[in-house]
Formats: structure tokens, sequence, C-alpha cells
């Protein structure tokens, strides 16, 4: 999915895009679908709550799930990047957040990466 000129210039503008649909309800489905297999393995990359059994956060299911691994080179969400960026790309981070509503430990307020 390459972006048109009116989108790159809205990027610019506007700071993001949205693309509501992006991925069809059987996709997601699919996603969905994977995440129970992938937080009851017992790996350093499920990140629990503390006293609980719960995941946090996963990382790097790109790396041993198919479905997940699909969506980090779908061209779907490569190519929007690569046009903006006018380089090709690599994943330094995946990772799925599935801490509950209301449930769980508070997320601090923060910033992942820095621009310095």
């Amino acid at each position: 999915m390459r972006l048109t000129p009116e989108q790159i210039a809205q990027f610019d503008r506007e700071g993001y895009l949205f693309f509501p649909g992006l991925f069809s309800p059987e996709e997601t489905k699919t996603l969905t679908g994977a995440v129970p297999e992938l937080y009851a393995r017992r790996e350093a990359y499920n990140v629990r709550e503390k006293g609980s059994d719960a995941v946090r956060t996963n990382f790097a299911a790109h790396l041993y799930s198919e479905p997940f691994a699909k969506l980090a080179r779908h061209p779907r969400m490569v190519e929007p990047v690569e046009d903006l960026f006018g380089e090709k790309l690599y994943m330094h981070q995946f990772k799925i957040n599935g801490k509950m509503a209301f449930e769980g430990d508070v997320w601090q307020w923060h910033q992942d990466y820095g621009t310095g």
C-alpha cells in the first residue's frame, strides 16, 4: 500500500495518518486468536503483572508467531512507513501490550524513545 502525495502532505501537516479498516475483521481475528497461545508460554518475552500470572507485555512476537511475523512484514504496514521515511526499514521493537482495563499495575506517563 503506497501513500499518495496528498497523504504524505497530510502527514507532514498533522503528524499522523489514520487508516480505519486497514486489516479486515478476519485478519484481525487471526491476530487476536494467536495471543492466548503467546501469553500461555513461560518465556522471558512475556512480562507478567506483579503478583499475577496475567501478561502485561509480550515482546518480539514477530520472531516466533507466524501471524505476527506476517503482520510485521505486511506491505500494508511497511510500505506507508517507507514512503514517509524514503528508505527501507527494519523492526526495532515489536510488542503486544495486554494490560487489561482497570486491572493490573498502572502505566506511568513516559516516552519510549526520546529524540534528544
